[in-house]
Order: C-alpha cells, then structure tokens, then sequence
C-alpha cells in the first residue's frame, strides 16, 4: 500500500473559500490583498440576485409593484456581476498563484461554473426584466452578448472541471460534493436561458439550430447529473451528514432539477415557429412529462435538504457564502413550477411558485444582509480559516 505524499483530512471540508473567515487576517498578496481570496464562488451572489428579478416577472400572477422591484434587484445583479468581474480579474493579475491554487482545488475548481451561470442569468433577466429600461434593442445585445460568453465558459468548465477531477484532483473516496454539480448545470441554464432567444433568430434552419442546440445541452447536463447525483447521496448515506458550514450545498441538488423544468417549458414555448408541427406538440407534451415528476422529486429533495439545514442550525451553523445555496437552486424551482403552471392551467402549482418564490426573497435577503456585513468587516475578504488537523491516506 502506497502512502501518498500529500495528506486528507479524515473528514474532508471542501469548499474553504466558502468557509467564515478569521476577521482581520491578512491576505499573501502584495499588492491588493483583499482580492487574495475572492474565488469562483462569489459568483454565485450575481447568480443568486439576478434569479429574483427574473423568476419574479415569471411568476403567473399579477403582484402590485414586483415588476418594478425586480427591476431594481436586476439593477442590483448587473452592478454585482461589474463588481466580481472585476474584482477576480484583479484576484488573477495580482494573486496568480491563489489563482492557480483554485483551480486545481478539486473543492474550488467547481465554482468555475458559477462564472457561466452569473453571465447567463443577468443577460437572461436583461432581456426579460431590464427591458423596460434599456429598450428592446439593447436587451437583447447584451443578453446575445452574455449569452454566447457564458455558454462557451459553461461547456468548456463542463468538460476541464471533471477532466481535472480525474487526472489531477483525485478526491478520496466518499468525498463526493453537492458542488460537483456546478459546472454540470451550467449547460441546462444555457439551454433556458437559449430558448428565450430562439424567437428572435430568423425563421429556418438558424432558429431550428438554436433550439436543437438548447435540447442538447439540456441533455448533456442531465445526463451528467444523473451520474453525480448518486454519489452525492451515497456519501451522505455512507459517511453521515455534511461539516456545518457546508450543509446549505444541499440546496444545490435543486439546480439541474428547477432548471431542466424551467428549460424543457420554455423550450417547449419556443418550438412553434422553430420546428414541425409534430414535434412543437411533443415538446409541449414532453414539458409537462417531465417536469411534473421532477418537481415531485425537487420537492422531496427540498423537504431533505431543509430538515438537514435546520438540524445544522441547531447544531451551531454560521454564516458562509455557502448560504447563497439558498437562493439560484430555489429560484430555478420557482421558474419550473411558474412553467408547469403555464402549461397546465392548474392553481396548484401556481401556488407552489408563489411559495417558493416567498422563500427565495427571505433567504437572499439574509445572505445578502449578512454578506455586506461580511464584507464591511473584512471577516469574508480574509484569509480562510485553518482547516481540521490532516491524516495521510493509503491507496
């Protein structure tokens, strides 16, 4: 049996960019050192902000004022999508070795889908909620813009990120993470955020592509998450639940199942004009088929993951990015069921979306409380904690 060089922590914790910070610690850098340890993940506050305005205009009920206040959170999303950009371009220009570092952290390099989904998330609630304020024309520049942007990052993360898993990563056995999921969503939120675009290609062989091209990478991330999803499952039922700080990743799970029923009802949307008859019925057929089960299944994952959450809360949990969890995965929920209500008629799920949405307002109201906080006391911009004392491990 051979003893690898490096060590594990008998129970792994990943993700510690996203782990509380020790307030007042002082970053490697030499120039910037706030920008030290900005990783990946903090896109997903830009993921998380601009999924209330857009699933909020996408709610099948007419609410006094809430177009207009998801006017201002999009407002918000494109001003925090600015900010990180920047800010992790100064991360890789000035601290190119944390940078490095990242990337081949088998617990961070997922984050690098959360780079494609804030790109495709802000360009889609550009088109469907900033509208109003920049006109049509420019809307749809920008969300063309950012979506060809975040779809190549998301297919190349999709392919790099598990490439890397196997040849350089190499995580121990039961260490298997909701975050794997990332960049293997990053795809289906493409094919949502495609379909809203297919309508504005000219009629032919261009929009049929499109839409093709949409179903594709909805087939490509589903498949992929089929194949995570049992891991996932399988170390919390072999090695118990997830370190505390980490347990808001089970929200997570939620994102390929609320985006593949958000993406199959709008595609489905979309197919008229796109394709054949036939086929523009068996996409609205295939909608409901599938996204009524999946919702079913959401749901049950949703009931877990919160009785996980509040034993965590109990147990002592704090505040870490990883709360934002609560918010992207909750509001691709809130989309799919505001689609199966579209296409079925029935006041059911058009409560269900009204719930889930409710839910989603609260939980990125308090990760977004609690993280301006984070960030005025340097507590989230700090080095990361030290992690638990490391043991070899054999193979």
């Amino acid at each position: 049996m051979a003893i690898f060089p490096q060590t594990r922590t008998a129970e792994p914790l990943p993700v510690i960019a996203l782990l509380p910070r020790r307030a007042g610690a002082q970053g490697g850098g030499r120039r910037l050192p706030s920008l030290r340890h900005i990783g990946p993940n903090w896109y997903a506050s830009v993921m998380g902000t601009a999924i209330v305005a857009s699933a909020g205009v996408a709610l099948p009920v007419d609410v006094p004022g809430l177009r207009a206040a998801c006017t201002v959170v999009w407002a918000l999303s494109a001003v925090l999508l600015v900010t990180v950009l920047a800010a992790r371009a100064g991360h890789w220009l000035h601290h190119r070795d944390q940078a490095r570092a990242h990337l081949l952290d088998p617990a961070v390099a997922p984050f690098y889908g959360c780079l494609a989904m804030a790109l495709l998330a802000v360009g889609g609630a550009t088109l469907t909620v900033g509208v109003d304020v920049v006109g049509v024309r420019t809307a749809l520049v920008v969300d063309v813009v950012l979506f060809v942007a975040g779809t190549a990052i998301g297919l190349v993360a999709a392919v790099v990120v598990p490439y890397l898993m196997v040849v350089r990563h190499r995580p121990a056995p039961g260490t298997a993470s909701p975050v794997w999921l990332l960049p293997l969503v990053a795809p289906m939120v493409s094919a949502s955020q495609g379909a809203l675009l297919v309508p504005h290609v000219a009629a032919g062989q261009g929009r049929e592509a499109l839409l093709l091209a949409c179903y594709a990478m909805f087939g490509l991330s589903l498949l992929a998450t089929l194949v995570v999803l049992p891991l996932v499952f399988a170390r919390l039922v072999h090695q118990g639940p997830l370190p505390l700080a980490l347990t808001p990743t089970l929200f997570l799970v939620l994102g390929p199942l609320g985006q593949s029923t958000t993406a199959v009802n709008q595609l489905a949307d979309a197919a008229p004009g796109a394709v054949a008859g036939p086929y523009a019925s068996a996409f609205g057929a295939f909608a409901v088929l599938y996204g009524v089960p999946v919702m079913g299944f959401a749901l049950l994952w949703l009931a877990l993951a919160g009785a996980m959450v509040i034993r965590a809360t109990r147990d002592g949990m704090g505040f870490a990015m990883t709360w934002w969890a609560f918010t992207f995965p909750v509001g691709t929920c809130v989309t799919g069921a505001a689609g199966l209500a579209r296409h079925t008629g029935l006041d059911a799920l058009t409560w269900l979306a009204v719930a889930l949405y409710a839910f989603l307002v609260v939980a990125w109201a308090v990760a977004g409380t609690r993280t301006v906080r984070g960030v005025v006391s340097g507590a989230l911009t700090a080095a990361p904690a030290p992690p638990a004392a490391a043991t070899a491990r054999t193979r």
